[in-house]
């Protein structure tokens, strides 16, 4: 299968997920709805432009948007973390290993625990943008620092029982010829 219709069918999976179970979560909604559909956003490959994962995720928060009809929330929380992605994997793959031999982020081409950091971050942030622009309508500071940080925990969850359950297959590149 080619990498443009895989990364096309994880597309549609992670937002039907999203749309059709996660926000259909009767006992977690008044507080947190988890989100799991950003994940796509983070499994992007290392080597797609920036224009390209900016336009991605913009066209995926925008699905989502268009789905829940929120006008735009999703699409600027995704933006947002997809603007941030190259700056958070420069900082967290040690430097010998920058030419990064898998083709996209995963426990096992960056080590559990800068995988770790790298998911955990950007999740916090696009819970955060995401409850602040929500937040901005309505909302106590409470509530505000109480859905950030548990949407955050279990979408953090969500991702990592993700990724050891359905671990993505990656080929290992070398450099020799």
């Amino acid at each position: 299968m080619s990498s443009f219709f895989r990364y096309f069918f994880r597309a549609l999976v992670l937002i039907a997920i999203q749309v059709y179970l996660l926000n259909k979560v009767p006992h977690l909604h008044r507080l947190v709805v988890p989100s799991l559909y950003f994940v796509f956003v983070l499994w992007l490959p290392f080597s797609l432009s920036r224009t390209a994962l900016l336009i991605q995720a913009f066209l995926l928060g925008l699905t989502v948007d268009y789905f829940l009809l929120t006008p735009g929330l999703h699409a600027a929380a995704c933006v947002l973390i997809a603007f941030l992605r190259p700056y958070l994997i420069t900082l967290l793959m040690p430097r010998e290993t920058q030419e990064f031999q898998y083709p996209e982020p995963s426990p096992r081409a960056m080590q559990w625990a800068p995988y770790s950091v790298y998911v955990l971050f950007l999740s916090f942030v696009h819970h955060f943008y995401l409850t602040f622009l929500q937040w901005l309508s309505v909302g106590t500071f409470w509530s505000f620092i109480g859905k950030t940080l548990l949407g955050t925990v279990i979408s953090f969850l969500l991702i990592l029982t993700a990724d050891l359950l359905f671990p993505r297959q990656q080929s290992y590149r070398t450099n020799t010829a």
